[in-house]
């Protein structure tokens, strides 16, 4: 089991810069590979990123790559995500997830999941 919670959301101008964190509760957070989505009113949550257990491996979606960052802090047990050059159509609520074995972009292939947070950019 681990517990996610999420930080660092906001309003911020187009092309502004926000970065969210994500501080897991439990001995076992090196072992988990971790990842962020995001849910649009009335749209699905969609894979943003993700990020394997010691930082070797990382996955953007298309829509974010080379704008987001993902990055981990084991000794921390906490998650990254730096979001630059944001765009009003980066506004969603951002979950941080976690997850054993592999990368996968599916949100149902993911067992547990933090409370989200706002992030809203407007042009």
């Amino acid at each position: 089991q681990v517990q996610l919670v999420e930080s660092g959301g906001g309003l911020v101008q187009a092309g502004g810069s926000l970065r969210l964190s994500c501080a897991a509760s439990g001995r076992t957070f090196t072992s988990y590979i971790m990842g962020w989505f995001r849910q649009a009113p009335g749209k699905e949550r969609e894979f943003v990123s993700a990020i394997s257990w010691g930082g070797g491996r990382t996955n953007y979606a298309d829509s974010v790559k080379d704008r987001f960052t993902i990055s981990r802090d084991d000794a921390k047990n906490t998650v990254y995500l730096q979001l630059n050059s944001l765009q009003p159509e980066d506004t969603a609520v951002y979950y941080c997830a976690a997850r054993r074995l592999t990368i996968v972009q599916d949100p149902a292939g993911w067992p547990f999941w933090g409370q989200g947070t706002q992030v809203t950019v407007s042009s």
